[in-house]
């Protein structure tokens, strides 16, 4: 299928449903997936989880509405699917930089934040090459850093740059590199690890559940090549797949001067 004919649709949806419960499971029957496989497409291609999307194009509309209207700001937060004043006042000053009260005196205050819309003309033609084993739990040893959906393509060949000048000569190369999506996808809070198969007591051990693996191999280790690699797949392979993937972290496994990248799906 044309993924991005997919996410249009989804943004459809949601644009329908801003004042209404959003329902994830009608979401990811749009494109075939399951809940947890759709959230991956959507932040890795949209730089942005699709929760905090939501939550965007409510606060904004909200904005709209305080200003335009005479609304109690109650029922604007009732109507944006917050349970109370409180909780919406918040958020909204965190999005707007302003309270909700003030937004009648300081209405150039306000953000606007655009509905996404997505170029159904991408040519999605490739090949991807894979296989499919299942592994017992993998257990490693390593370090990780905090970083967002935004940010992640800089700062993990940062880290792992100072990971291998640190620990090379002690360690050798590292075996891991993970991505761990905290608060089911917040895109704001994930975090990537660089990891080592041998016992190291100074770093955090990591244990990877029992799983079936989804590996195809990328012929390079250097970061923007596997980052190309991992935007086809999720682009074009699994949304024209059958494969659900499982929700523990994905990984890539560096050794020959290749990287394979493991995807846990579901049985």
């Amino acid at each position: 299928m044309n993924i991005y004919k997919g996410l249009n649709e989804i943004i459809e949806y949601i644009e329908n449903n801003l004042e209404n419960d959003i329902n994830y499971l009608e979401i990811s029957r749009i494109i075939g997936t399951n809940e947890y496989t759709m959230k991956r497409i959507f932040s890795l291609i949209s730089n942005i989880s699709i929760t905090e999307y939501i939550r965007n194009r409510r606060l904004s509309n909200a904005g709209f509405d305080l200003y335009k209207g005479n609304a109690k700001i109650i029922d604007i937060a009732i109507k944006y699917q917050y349970e109370n004043a409180t909780s919406f006042s918040r958020a909204f000053e965190k999005f707007h930089e302003i309270k909700p009260s003030k937004v009648k005196s300081n209405p150039e205050k306000l953000r606007v934040y655009t509905r996404l819309h997505f170029d159904e003309n991408i040519n999605q033609n490739s090949s991807i090459e894979y296989s499919i084993i299942e592994k017992d739990e993998i257990v490693f040893y390593g370090k990780g850093i905090k970083t967002t959906e935004s940010t992640i393509k800089f700062d993990t060949p940062k880290h792992f740059k100072y990971m291998r000048d640190l620990y090379d000569s002690k360690y050798d190369l590292p075996d891991y590199g993970m991505v761990v999506y905290e608060a089911r996808f917040d895109s704001k809070n994930l975090e990537y690890w660089v990891g080592y198969k041998k016992e190291i007591k100074e770093f955090k051990k990591i244990i990877i559940p029992k799983s079936k693996w989804l590996i195809f191999k990328i012929n390079s280790q250097k970061a923007c090549d596997i980052q190309r690699k991992t935007r086809e797949f999720y682009e074009n392979f699994v949304p024209s797949s059958k494969f659900n993937l499982r929700e523990i972290p994905e990984l890539e496994y560096y050794h020959d001067d290749i990287t394979e990248f493991l995807v846990p799906i579901e049985d």
